[in-house]
């Protein structure tokens, strides 16, 4: 029987790799939906990204209805509304394969997720029988508006107003909304506004032909070029009563839960992307010749090629560890007999903190890998002829979309404290023992010899150092650690680094599990040079933040104590990288 693990609880629970589910277990009509998408950006997308770019009239429109008719925009809408009915780890690697797609995968993502999303899990009867199959098929197009020009980051405080008509029959909106995806061509608006007076926003379905609503140009943007990006404005426009979505003032909870889900399916997508950014520097080093031979030879290329591969392997570990335990949450809250739409809700915001992890990590590693990527082509790299170009502009936006990663790193602490204050995470129990280990002389009993015997130690110490940093945090400054923003992003590091490098390992126990050691090697080989960062990266975190708060003997003594938990033993890193590039090298592309 698998144990379902709580949100959050990744950092004070001891994880099995029974328990978690790795991409290589994707069954044979998942791998064939993978396909439909990859030969769809092949056939479709790929030949025509300059088009694309220049916003050719109708044709983002045309390509989503291309992806209608193969049922990719359906693949989460249940069967009686047409769609396939998958669960949630089917749509992640839906996101993750056509995250390669550049400005397509944002139409595609903002339609299938914030677009429709909120009408399936918050719609009442008619009003999913109404819009879920035209959305699935593509029929009609969805568009999000809750980003207003004075209310980004600070949702809530958006203007935009609604006043019912002296007969009770509509809400007339009035207001402005700003960088709303789809904009240009979207025929269902869901639009976030506030009744009178109210504290909180509600959530309208708004279709294009209800009259009132007029927009900007296109937005001329760094990147993502080919995505319709339009400020949309509300004028008197006449909304139906029935049109409400869910109830009066619920609208910045829609909001809060519907950007969970789009926050790990951002990371899916951004993984995607960097696997296609690889696989073309991979396959230009093996061409590109200098000094009588390819570059692909030269240690400092295939240093940039494994930090790829390691970083893209384990948030990728990540991203489909916690796709599954949301499909467990949900399994077992409709076992016990609540709603499948509110069942779908509370399962993914159970798992909210791992979804700001990955939003984070997940952009993050895009960032890092198209950087290498430009840097690995050269001079070519900077020319727009070549793919680089695009590659690194459509990625910048990632860390910026769905709450910035500043805000997700401060979520990530601030949820994960919530919990504990409400009492649905234990953190103080093991905290106070940390704290007591650190009095006591360290334990050198037998040593253990077991495959990955080494990881698990290195993965309970960090466990240990993030308690610590984050007990002591919480004790010395109280009420006034959510003003010290720099100390929950240090905080927030250091468990993202427990979470990722616990993935990979947990994923590489599998594998080996399955195929044995020698056909893992490589896996083996990226999981350890990842742990590299996550040591150092811990140890740097935890260092500034005890820096920060902590002084005198407290502070001498947590800072032997972050030490001790952050030491390894010598491990040449560089020699398994040339392992892990020697293997995409000679593939010429991403095998993992």
């Amino acid at each position: 029987m698998k144990k379902t693990i709580k949100g959050g609880e990744f950092l004070i629970t001891e994880t099995t790799y029974q328990d978690v589910f790795i991409p290589e277990e994707f069954d044979e009509e998942q791998q064939m939906i993978a396909q439909t998408c990859r030969d769809f950006l092949t056939q479709e997308i790929n030949p025509i990204l300059d088009r694309i770019d220049t916003q050719e009239e109708g044709l983002m429109p045309s390509l989503m209805d291309k992806a209608g008719e193969l049922g990719i925009l359906g693949v989460s809408i249940p069967e009686e509304f047409g769609g396939f009915g998958k669960n949630f780890n089917t749509s992640m690697l839906v996101a993750d394969v056509c995250g390669a797609g550049h400005s397509f995968a944002v139409a595609l993502s903002a339609h299938t997720g914030i677009g429709t999303l909120p009408i399936l899990y918050y719609g009442n009867a008619e009003q999913k029988a109404k819009y879920i199959p035209k959305l699935g098929t593509g029929e009609w197009k969805a568009s999000y508006c809750l980003t207003e020009p004075n209310s980004g980051s600070d949702a809530n405080s958006g203007k935009t107003k609604a006043k019912l008509t002296a007969d009770g029959k509509h809400y007339v909106i009035n207001g402005q909304k700003m960088w709303i995806t789809n904009g240009g061509f979207a025929d269902i608006f869901i639009v976030f506004a506030k009744i009178d007076d109210d504290k909180n926003l509600t959530a309208f379905i708004i279709e294009k032909d209800f009259g009132g609503i007029t927009m900007n140009p296109e937005e001329h943007k760094m990147g993502i070029k080919g995505s319709s990006t339009r400020q949309v404005f509300f004028n008197d426009c006449h909304v139906p009563v029935e049109n409400m979505l869910s109830d009066r003032e619920n609208g910045f909870k829609i909001a809060v839960n519907i950007l969970n889900i789009g926050r790990i399916k951002l990371s899916a997508a951004a993984i995607g992307g960097s696997r296609e950014v690889l696989n073309q520097a991979v396959n230009y080093s093996n061409e590109r010749v200098q000094f009588d031979r390819p570059i692909s030879k030269y240690g400092a290329i295939r240093f940039k090629i494994a930090e790829m591969a390691a970083k893209i392997y384990a948030v990728e570990s990540a991203n489909y560890r916690a796709g599954q335990n949301i499909d467990d949450a949900y399994e077992e809250l409709v076992a016990g007999g609540m709603d499948e739409g509110k069942a779908k809700l509370k399962s993914t915001e159970q798992f909210a903190v791992e979804c700001a992890i990955l939003k984070v990590w997940g952009s993050e590693v895009l960032d890092y890998v198209t950087d290498e990527g430009v840097q690995i082509y050269g001079g070519m790299g900077f020319s727009a002829d070549a793919p680089m170009d695009r590659a690194y502009r459509d990625a910048r936006i990632n860390r910026i979309f769905e709450g910035t990663n500043e805000i997700n790193r401060l979520l990530t602490v601030d949820m994960m404290l919530k919990r504990a204050m409400k009492g649905e995470l234990d953190l103080m129990t093991p905290a106070t023992a940390v704290a007591a280990e650190l009095m006591s002389i360290p334990d050198f009993g037998e040593e253990d010899t077991t495959l990955f015997a080494a990881e698990k130690k290195i993965i309970q110490n960090l466990k240990k150092a993030t308690l610590m940093v984050a007990g002591a945090a919480v004790q010395k400054l109280m009420m006034s650690l959510s003003k010290e923003q720099e100390i929950l992003m240090n905080i927030a590091d250091m468990a993202s680094y427990v979470y990722i490098a616990e993935s990979a390992m947990l994923r590489t126990e599998k594998l080996v599990s399955l195929r044995g050691e020698e056909a893992c090697k490589g896996q083996i080989d990226m999981m350890k040079i990842y742990f590299v960062e996550a040591v150092d990266g811990t140890n740097k975190a935890g260092k500034e933040a005890l820096w920060a708060f902590a002084e005198g003997d407290e502070q001498r003594m947590m800072l032997v104590g972050l030490r001790r938990f952050t030491k390894t033993e010598p491990f040449n890193v560089k020699q398994a990288r040339q392992n892990v590039a020697q293997q995409i090298i000679e593939a010429n592309k991403y095998i993992f």
